[in-house]
């Protein structure tokens, strides 16, 4: 099984973190930065080869990562000379791929079974798979529904449910074949675009441990719940 890992973004909301290192570099707890423990775990879900897209700060991953064979891992690299996007990474490497494979941001700390995601993406026959995440939102306010400039429904301080995407997807090499090379690519316009043709993406519904590492706030409880998580998240080390 091959993963690609998606690590060449700049950090900019988690400065100052990231000003001297790259985001998926940054250390959680006192021993592991957040890509070593995504490596940790892709191995132990019997993963058996990566690549790692690298931009800002990519030379500093690449001697902190190496060959990857410390986690049992063959690990390569792509290069983004000017961002591409979420997606756009992939279509310069797409010839390097296997049919299917795992993409995922760098900076996910999560329990999710990788590879139940990929089992489960080539099981399905869709063009890709969402790895997605409930939340709910409580709005405190009293919501007015208004039409021609009438009151027709109120809803005092509502909750509202959806699920988000959790940066982890199911990808297949068919999925990229029509879109170019050298041009950006976002998650965004690559799903819009399966809508539109009528061949929607799969969700694997997850309600397992996941954080997004996007904020200080978030980096900040990352921190904080790693003592606790940390059996969660690196079994057996």
């Amino acid at each position: 099984m091959h993963a690609v890992i998606l690590a060449g973004g700049k950090g900019v909301r988690l400065r100052p973190y990231t000003t001297a290192l790259p985001k998926p570099l940054v250390p959680i707890g006192d021993q592991h930065a957040i890509l070593e423990i995504v490596l940790r775990q892709l191995s132990a879900a019997g993963f058996t080869s990566c690549t790692l897209a690298i931009g800002h700060l990519g030379e500093i991953i690449r001697a902190y990562v190496g060959d990857g064979s410390q986690w049992g891992l063959a690990v390569d690299y792509a290069t983004e000379e000017s961002p591409l996007g979420t997606m756009g990474p992939l279509l310069n490497l797409r010839h390097r791929l296997p049919d299917t494979f795992l993409v995922m941001n760098g900076d996910v700390l999560t329990d999710l079974d990788y590879a139940d995601v990929l089992r489960r993406h080539r099981s399905s026959g869709a063009p890709l798979t969402i790895a997605t995440y409930a939340r709910k939102v409580h709005i405190d306010f009293g919501v007015l529904t208004t039409t021609d400039s009438k009151v027709v429904a109120f809803t005092e301080k509502p909750s509202v449910d959806y699920r988000v995407s959790m940066g982890v997807y199911g990808l297949s090499r068919a999925t990229l074949e029509e879109y170019t090379p050298g041009l950006p690519l976002g998650f965004d316009e690559l799903v819009l675009d399966l809508l539109a043709a009528r061949t929607p993406p799969h969700a694997y519904d997850f309600d397992g441990y996941w954080l997004d590492i996007g904020r200080p706030d978030d980096y900040d409880r990352a921190n904080a719940e790693f003592t606790t998580r940390k059996s969660l998240l690196l079994k057996g080390a």
